[in-house]
């Protein structure tokens, strides 16, 4: 409320009547007299003073700034809460990240020393040395002699019959090795693919032959001169990947080969003055590698 306006007997009344209604002092407002009071004629006709009173605009500054301190004080002041940032993880786990990070090399090293341990053999001249890759066809001892009944015969006779081949089996040999001969319109049969049969069969004759045997006797059973035909594919074969290596620069891996080839491939390429040859793998899956020297 700014102003109040009251009547009273006289101006005195009236102003201290607004004073109270507006709960301010007479230094604080202004004061307008709208009517003076009068007495009349014993008693008739008397009138009340009437009064205007009005704030000073001091007043109003000094009300508006006592109110903004009251809302002030009434209002919790807000400050900004410190945001407390969370150590980074990862610099107090880098020494556990590391610790772990050094145990896995340490693991990967010691791994590494196994795949390296897969069977890889650089052949020397002379190499593969088994008794079975030793033995060369088109150099058979000289001192070979024909073997009748021998045991190896007798094996192989009775395998043949229950393959149902007709071969004709003859036997040679010294105080070294045993050569078997088979001849006969089955002997395609019995050499099978890329000699695997024949293979197979010469495991077994050198078995039935060697065993309960104090010395050790090399085993070749062949067909319709399979073996030598087959030694002359492979250093042919042999020759024109050792040029293929040359010319490409990249390394070639032949086909799984049992002791014998291989050593006919490593024979061939070993006077070779650019490539060289190794052996990788185990056995039956073991086989030749031709790389540049």
């Amino acid at each position: 409320m700014d102003y109040s306006e009251k009547w009273g007997k006289d101006v005195e009344e009236a102003t201290r009547l607004a004073l109270i209604d507006l709960r301010l002092t007479a230094d604080q407002v202004n004061v307008i007299v709208l009517e003076e009071p009068t007495k009349g004629f014993l008693g008739l006709g008397a009138k009340l003073a009437k009064v205007r009173v009005e704030k000073k605009p001091d007043t109003f500054k000094a009300e508006e700034k006592k109110q903004e301190e009251k809302i002030q004080k009434s209002t919790p002041s807000y400050k900004p809460e410190r945001v407390e940032r969370p150590e980074r993880s990862d610099r107090s786990e880098r020494p556990e990240k590391t610790a772990i990070r050094k145990e896995s090399d340490r693991r990967d090293n010691e791994r590494k020393p196994e795949r390296r341990e897969k069977r890889t053999d650089r052949v020397r001249p002379g190499g593969e040395s088994t008794m079975e890759s030793s033995f060369s066809v088109r150099e058979k001892p000289a001192d070979l002699v024909e073997l009748k009944d021998h045991v190896s015969e007798t094996f192989l006779n009775e395998i043949t019959d229950k393959m149902g081949l007709k071969l004709k089996i003859k036997v040679f040999g010294n105080d070294s090795c045993i050569y078997i001969d088979m001849d006969g319109k089955d002997s395609g049969t019995i050499i099978g693919k890329r000699g695997q049969t024949l293979d197979a069969i010469q495991y077994l004759t050198s078995l039935v032959v060697n065993k309960d045997k104090e010395k050790y006797l090399r085993v070749v059973v062949d067909a319709e001169n399979y073996r030598e035909k087959r030694e002359r594919t492979l250093e042919q074969l042999a020759n024109r990947l050792a040029d293929k290596v040359i010319k490409s620069r990249k390394s070639v891996r032949l086909e799984p080969m049992n002791p014998y080839e291989r050593k006919v491939i490593h024979a061939t390429l070993q006077s070779n003055p650019k490539v060289t040859t190794r052996s990788e793998g185990d056995e039956p899956y073991r086989r030749v590698i031709i790389e540049l020297k």
